[in-house]
């Protein structure tokens, strides 16, 4: 789309459009599912707003030296903060990890290239409550020439003050004709399985691309809903064994989808939600060489928040299975296992256990022990 890189998002890229024509507000607010495409459309409007093309109209034009070097990702009037450290968190900053504090000292300098700046926030919601009140002065003054850009998944998380200041853009899922095209496209992978990542990933063109790039991930995912289908006849002692090996299991899915070099891929969801937290300080009364390892709450607080939406999608095709709909099942390679399962479960089971992890999901991220809200859904899986 003239230059945009954003894929499936008419609506969104044709605002950002007008925006560029009559004047771009100094701050954005993109906000959607995980993996839709909100990080690449704030670099496609970075860009824009970047580019040095003589013509407006064609910008970006993605051959200039400010394209090239937005796409190299060393545009020094391009400033990026992301989540940090084993929480997955934006903090405050202003010490050894990156934060507002940071950006907004960036900000109040010259730009280097004398025209724009612009800011990009990726997820946004994970910015601490102190980190969000120190963005509040410079989204409420920003400085001239200025344009923030923040992504967020659950902008409710956001303070109202920010959210107030903020234009927002909301970005929806695609068609998974949309995203078979996408992979097709960027030689990702073949069409018939093109058409079952746009399935697998629910319209979020981010994770089918994760995916495609990680086949171990897509089998151990497979895997995985056929274990939790399995436990639907095992006894309350099966399933609660096995809802531990399953945690493992899905910690060992986050790091197969972690790109390479990432070092805070552990501590986000599949499919761009994660929403992890400080590590809780770990002390043993053992010597290091004798105690065993153990994972940091906020690891095992991913993988559990990554188990729960592998859960609730098996648990929405079961329903569809049931209501003889399997064109819109996502994973068709478990059919067969969809509808032997279905005679395991009562007609309003689907709805109770989707409600149950609905829950479950909230206190994960409310902090409750993931082992016990993990228990609390393995004792009442099944009849």
């Amino acid at each position: 789309m003239n230059g945009f890189l954003t894929r499936g998002q008419p609506a969104a890229v044709a605002a950002i459009r007008g925006m560029l024509a009559s004047g771009v507000p100094h701050a954005i607010l993109l906000a959607g599912p995980g993996g839709v495409g909100k990080t690449t459309l704030a670099l496609d409007l970075a860009a824009a707003l970047l580019c040095v093309d003589p013509n407006p109209g064609a910008r970006p034009c993605r051959a200039c030296r400010a394209c090239r070097a937005l796409e190299h990702g060393n545009h020094p009037d391009l400033h990026r903060l992301a989540p940090v450290g084993a929480g997955a968190v934006i903090p405050i900053g202003g010490g050894d990890q990156r934060g507002v504090r940071d950006l907004v000292g960036e900000l109040s300098l010259m730009p280097v290239e004398g025209g724009p700046r612009v800011a990009i926030i990726e997820a946004a919601e994970r910015l601490t409550e102190d980190a969000q009140s120190a963005l509040l002065k410079t989204l409420e003054e920003p400085p001239r020439g200025t344009v923030l850009i923040l992504c967020a998944e659950d902008d409710e998380r956001l303070l109202p003050t920010i959210r107030s200041r903020c234009v927002k853009l909301r970005l929806g899922p695609l068609s998974g004709r949309a995203i078979e095209e996408l992979l097709v496209e960027r030689g990702a992978t073949d069409a018939p399985e093109a058409a079952r990542l746009g399935r697998l990933s629910a319209g979020r063109p981010g994770v089918a691309l994760a995916l495609a790039a990680a086949p171990d991930a897509v089998r151990l995912r497979g895997e995985m809903a056929r274990s939790l289908l399995d436990l639907l006849g095992a006894t309350r002692t099966d399933r609660l064994l096995g809802i531990r090996d399953l945690a493992a299991r899905s910690a060992e899915l986050i790091r197969a989808l972690e790109p390479a070099g990432s070092a805070n891929g552990a501590a986000a969801r599949p499919g761009g939600r994660g929403r992890g937290r400080a590590p809780e300080p770990v002390t043993d009364a053992e010597p290091e060489s004798q105690a065993p390892a153990r994972v940091p709450a906020a690891e095992r607080r991913a993988a559990a928040l990554a188990l729960v939406d592998l859960w609730r999608d098996l648990v929405r095709d079961l329903a569809l299975s049931a209501l003889a709909a399997p064109t819109r099942v996502r994973d068709v390679e478990l059919l067969d296992e969809l509808r032997a399962a279905g005679d395991r479960l009562p007609p309003d089971g689907p709805g109770r256990h989707l409600r149950r992890l609905e829950v479950a999901g909230e206190r994960l991220e409310g902090n409750v022990s993931p082992e016990l809200v993990l228990d609390s859904l393995a004792l009442a899986w099944g009849r």
